[in-house]
C-alpha cells in the first residue's frame, strides 16, 4: 500500500495532476478516525489518491468518489484495484453537477476537491445529502496563497478563479445554515457543520 501511494505521488508530479497536500489528507484521515466517519462522498477523484487514503483511515470508512475526466477516472480505477480497495471505494464517472444521487443517500463527510470555480454550486447541491452530524470539508481554500490577493492579480483566468474562491469563503462565512472553521493546513481547508441538527 505504501509503495502504491508513493507511486501515485510520483505520477501526480510527472503528469501535473493536482492531489491533496500531505498535511491536509493527514488532517482529514485523523478526523475520520476520531469522529467514526463511515460514509464519505468525494467530489473530484483525480487519480484516487485522497479516496484511497480516506478509505484506509478506518475499517468502517466507505468512499464514493466522483470524477468527470475520463483519463483520471481510469487511473483512479486502476489505483483503487492496485490497492485492493474495490470493496471500500465506489468510483463514479460523471460530472458531479449533473449527477443525480438517490435522495435517501446520506453521508457523514462530503469532501469537495474538484473545479474550484464551482465550489459554491457543489456545496449547495450536496448539502442535502449530509447527515445531521455530518461535515463538509473543502480543500484549496488558500489556493497557493493567492486567495485574499485577487486585487493584485492581472485580469485573466487566475484572477477570475481566485475571486470565485474568495466569494466561496464569503458564502461559507455568511451561511445561515452552517458553521465553518478555516484551517491553515496544506493549501487551506474549511470544515463546515450544520448550525442546527437536521432530523
Amino acid at each position: 500500500m505504501k509503495q502504491n501511494i508513493l507511486e501515485m505521488e510520483q505520477y501526480a508530479i510527472d503528469n501535473n495532476v493536482p492531489i491533496i497536500e500531505k498535511k491536509s489528507i493527514a488532517f482529514i484521515m485523523k478526523y475520520i478516525k476520531e469522529h467514526d466517519i463511515k460514509n464519505i462522498l468525494e467530489i473530484g477523484s483525480a487519480i484516487g489518491y485522497s479516496a484511497i487514503l480516506m478509505a484506509s483511515s478506518s475499517p468502517n470508512a466507505f468512499v464514493t468518489t466522483i470524477e468527470r475526466d475520463e483519463v483520471r477516472y481510469m487511473e483512479c480505477l486502476k489505483n483503487v484495484k492496485k490497492c485492493g480497495m474495490e470493496k471500500k471505494i465506489n468510483v463514479v464517472y460523471q460530472d458531479a453537477l449533473e449527477l443525480n444521487l438517490s435522495e435517501d443517500l446520506k453521508y457523514d463527510l462530503i469532501f469537495i476537491d474538484a473545479a474550484k470555480g464551482q465550489y459554491t454550486k457543489f456545496f449547495e447541491k450536496y448539502k442535502y445529502f449530509l447527515n445531521p452530524n455530518g461535515v463538509i470539508i473543502t480543500d484549496n481554500i488558500k489556493f497557493h496563497g493567492y486567495v485574499g490577493e485577487s486585487a493584485k492579480l492581472d485580469k485573466g483566468n487566475l484572477k477570475s478563479l481566485v475571486q470565485k474562491i474568495e466569494s466561496y469563503i464569503d458564502f461559507l462565512k455568511n451561511n445561515p445554515e452552517f458553521d465553518t472553521k478555516f484551517y491553515d493546513i496544506g493549501d487551506g481547508l474549511s470544515v463546515s457543520t450544520w448550525k442546527t441538527k437536521k432530523n
